[in-house]
C-alpha cells in the first residue's frame, strides 16, 4: 500500500532511542496512518501532528510489561494501537489484531503486508466470539470500553497468569477500583494501575494490569508460531 504522505510525520528526537533499529518502519506506519488511515477514518486529521508523541509512543512503552515470545491478542484493535506498534518493535512476539469492522480489517492487513511483519495476523471478529478459539498471554486494548465491559470481553481469552493491559487516561485509578467486583466475577484476578515509560514518554502511559489468576475453563487451544521466518531483528536501546 502506497503512501502519499511518505515522510511527512518527522518523528521527535527522542524516538530514535526508543525505537532503535525499528524506527524505519515505525516511520512508514506513521505515514500510512497520516495517509490512508485519515483518508479512511481510522485517525481524525487532527492526530496527524501528534502522531509519534500521542499514539506511537505512548503505545510502544508498554512493550516493557510483555515478556519475551508471548502471544499477544490487540482487541479492538482499529488502526493498530498498539497491536502494530508492537508488532513492529518486538519481533519475538505473536501478535493478533482482533478487529469487527471489514474497512478496518482490509486498513490493517494492508499495513502488515506493506510492512512486511510476518509476526502479526489479522482476525475479523469479536472477542467474546472467540473464548473458545483464542488463548493468550497477554490482550491489549486502547480507547476500547469502560473497563468493567473490556474485562468482561478480554479475561476470558487469557491463559492462567496472563495479563490484560489496557492502556488508559488520568482516571484509571478510580475506573479500577469501580471495576474490580466485575473484574473478579469474571475470573479471579489481581489487578493495579502502573505507568510505564517514565523518561521515554511525557507523560509516562498509563496502564491497567489486570492479572489472571485461575485457568479458564476453556481448553487452550495450541501456541502458534509466528508465520515466516524466526530471525529476530537487533534493536538499540
Amino acid at each position: 500500500m502506497a503512501s502519499g504522505a511518505e515522510g511527512k510525520v518527522a518523528p521527535p528526537e527522542q524516538a530514535q532511542q526508543l525505537f532503535g533499529d525499528a524506527l524505519p518502519a515505525m516511520r512508514r506506519y506513521a505515514d500510512l496512518l497520516a495517509d490512508a488511515g485519515v483518508e479512511r477514518g481510522l485517525i481524525g486529521p487532527r492526530e496527524v501532528p501528534r502522531l509519534w508523541e500521542r499514539h506511537l509512543m505512548n503505545c510502544a512503552v508498554i512493550e516493557e510489561l510483555v515478556p519475551q515470545g508471548a502471544e499477544v491478542v490487540d482487541i479492538g484493535s482499529g488502526a493498530g494501537l498498539p497491536g502494530v506498534v508492537l508488532g513492529i518493535l518486538r519481533p519475538d512476539l505473536s501478535v493478533t489484531l482482533l478487529e469487527p469492522l471489514l474497512r478496518r480489517t482490509v486498513f490493517l492487513r494492508e499495513c502488515i503486508d506493506h510492512l512486511a511483519l510476518p509476526n502479526v495476523e489479522v482476525r475479523r471478529g469479536r472477542a467474546e466470539e472467540m473464548r473458545a478459539q483464542i488463548r493468550a498471554d497477554i490482550v491489549t486494548a486502547r480507547a476500547v470500553a469502560p473497563l468493567a465491559r473490556l474485562g468482561g470481553w478480554a479475561l476470558p481469552l487469557l491463559r492462567k497468569g496472563g495479563s490484560l493491559l489496557a492502556l488508559k487516561g488520568e482516571q484509571a485509578e478510580s475506573e479500577l477500583a469501580e471495576a474490580r467486583g466485575d473484574l473478579s466475577a469474571q475470573r479471579p484476578c489481581v489487578a493495579d494501575v502502573i505507568r510505564v515509560g517514565r523518561g521515554k514518554v511525557e507523560p509516562a502511559t498509563t496502564v491497567v494490569r489486570v492479572t489472571v489468576t485461575a485457568e479458564s475453563d476453556h481448553a487452550s487451544p495450541a501456541r502458534r508460531s509466528p508465520r515466516g521466518s524466526k530471525k529476530k531483528r537487533g534493536r538499540k536501546r
